[in-house]
């Protein structure tokens, strides 16, 4: 199983608005690790949607990128107890609130679910069939699709969406595949997940559509449903017929005796 890199940003701002133009400051933490050679502190000013300096725990330093944003940035790097006390963010503010999320959400895991279904073929004619796969419900966001065509690797004929989040934690992916259909040809869709420990793959079954076979089954449990119904009507009317033939005969007879 193949490793995924996680990259991931804790962002805190601060809003403060000068003559109707806003001004605020980013503070930013960049890691992919709990390690603290793994993670880096920004600090960046931003006046109207414009960056005027950064500084960056990497850099220990500010840089600047306008006039003014530099004229800052040198100030700031002149000056020991700014510089000292922003280097020092980076374990007193990054690292610990990294440490929190990596214990209550980043370090879980929830194994994706992949349905492999049939789609509309492009226009243009090229392939006559299309597949879509579906890997949806899994975390954390890294997640490779593979296409595979008896056993090896398809490498036309694939596009695929960028990891979607559902709002939920969960993320979703699709993945599709044109293609001309072989005789007997097997095809797969395989996922890995850091979840997984191997990877997960799901065949497409060519026998008959999603679709069709979802017809076919309501059609079935109906066909199903109305002749039971059927046949407790006709059971019913025999019991009935029975009972008043039974009523007319002993009538006739009492008649005959009187």
């Amino acid at each position: 199983m193949a490793s995924f890199a996680r990259v991931v940003c804790l962002l805190f701002l601060t809003f403060y608005t000068a003559d109707g133009f806003p001004f605020h400051t980013d503070n930013s933490c960049v890691f992919n690790s709990t390690d603290l050679n793994d993670i880096e502190y920004i600090l960046s000013y931003v006046y109207n949607k414009l960056e005027l300096l950064r500084f960056t725990s990497t850099l220990g330093k500010f840089v600047g990128y306008t006039k003014f944003g530099i004229k800052q940035a040198d100030y700031f790097n002149n000056n020991e107890d700014v510089l000292a006390a922003l280097k020092a963010r980076k374990e007193a503010v990054c690292k610990h609130n990294i440490e929190i999320h990596y214990e209550t959400a980043l370090n879980k895991s929830v194994k994706p679910r992949v349905r492999v279904q049939q789609a509309s073929p492009p226009a243009n004619g090229r392939h006559s069939a299309a597949l879509a796969c579906i890997v949806y419900d899994f975390y954390p966001k890294c997640v490779r699709v593979t296409w595979l065509r008896d056993g090896e690797k398809a490498t036309s004929g694939v596009t695929s969406t960028e990891e979607m989040p559902d709002g939920d934690w969960y993320y979703q992916v699709h993945s599709h595949l044109v293609y001309t259909p072989k005789s007997g040809e097997k095809i797969t869709c395989m996922v890995e997940h850091v979840s997984l420990e191997e990877p997960l793959r799901a065949d497409w079954d060519p026998s008959l559509p999603e679709a069709e076979r979802n017809k076919l089954v309501i059609g079935a449990s109906g066909l199903t449903l109305g002749l039971v119904l059927s046949l407790g009507g006709f059971l019913y009317y025999r019991k009935k017929s029975c009972v008043l033939g039974a009523g007319r005969t002993l009538v006739a007879t009492d008649s005959g005796a009187h």
